[in-house]
């Protein structure tokens, strides 16, 4: 009794950070294997940020080249409390996943499963309607869904199919983040932030229903218009998050667009937020602001 007495009392005098280290970390599966971005190493980057916080364990499943393994390829998405999705067949449309997987990731998120599409997987899968309704707006062509556009400080107007162009963006730059929405994800940052070397997509298309948009950014280099950069769809039971950043092309190495903190941190929230409904990852003491970018050391993150 008096040695049960004493661990109850030494556990209540550890720090909260400590007992938190000792909860089970949540399980996240990452699916890649295609894309026109150099998607080994974006898989690679992103399973340690979610590691390095001490949150989550994550597996990778690559789906298979050969097109006879790819056509058997059907993961058991209900082990995991989330599915980031880094694949994109905007180059080469017959990249598919199987139907069956197909069938598979919509019974997950419908039934309360947590998906983050990072960056360039919301360019994929124009033929798969249920895609469409789960990312909310992607890379699509005009005639292909509404576009949402910000004008104004806060309002959100809805171009209809066929008015105006299909999705593009301009040169990368250092786009100034605008919270356009308060969200757990958001929660305690700055209402402006300066991301490094972003894309800024123009006329995001696609359904656009049962979407919350979090942030926007002025796209100063092509149209000079201001759009959407995060937003989040519930699809059934489940939760959403989409998003333009987290551009890593070939031939880059931990770029400044993921060595950003501001990037870094919503990367981690954003996926708490996915898998439990809650955000409990700090914000850090050096995150950007709307004048001054925030950027680990290049050496920050080695090569596995």
């Amino acid at each position: 009794m008096l040695k049960i007495c004493l661990v109850f009392i030494l556990s209540a005098c550890l720090p909260l950070s400590v007992l938190a280290q000792k909860k089970k970390p949540i399980p996240v599966l990452i699916v890649d294997g295609f894309s026109n971005h150099d998607w080994k190493q974006t898989t690679a980057v992103t399973k340690w940020l979610l590691e390095e916080s001490g949150r989550f364990l994550v597996e990778v499943s690559s789906i298979p080249a050969d097109s006879l393994e790819r056509s058997v390829w059907n993961p058991d998405f209900s082990k995991y409390a989330l599915i980031v999705q880094n694949t994109n067949n905007i180059q080469n449309p017959s990249l598919r996943w199987p139907g069956q997987a197909e069938k598979k990731l919509e019974e997950y998120v419908r039934n309360g499963g947590g998906l983050y599409i990072l960056h360039s997987a919301n360019n994929a899968f124009p033929h798969w309607k249920e895609y469409d309704k789960m990312i909310g707006l992607g890379w699509r062509r005009a005639s292909e869904g509404y576009a949402l556009e910000i004008v104004g400080a806060k309002t959100i107007t809805r171009i209809a199919p066929g008015e105006g162009e299909g999705t593009g963006h301009g040169d990368r730059f250092n786009a100034l983040i605008q919270v356009l929405t308060p969200h757990p994800i958001n929660k305690g940052y700055p209402i402006q932030w300066q991301t490094a070397n972003t894309e800024v997509y123009y006329f995001p298309r696609g359904p656009a229903e049962n979407i919350s948009v979090l942030s926007c950014a002025f796209d100063s280099t092509s149209t000079h218009r201001t759009w959407p950069v995060e937003w989040v769809v519930r699809y059934g039971k489940g939760r959403v998050y989409n998003s333009s950043l987290g551009h890593l092309w070939k031939g880059e190495s931990y770029p400044p667009a993921y060595r950003c903190m501001g990037y870094q941190t919503t990367v981690i929230r954003a996926a708490e937020w996915l898998a439990t409904g809650k955000v409990t990852f700090p914000i850090p003491a050096d995150f950007p602001t709307a004048s001054k970018q925030s950027l680990r050391p290049e050496n920050s993150y080695k090569t596995p």
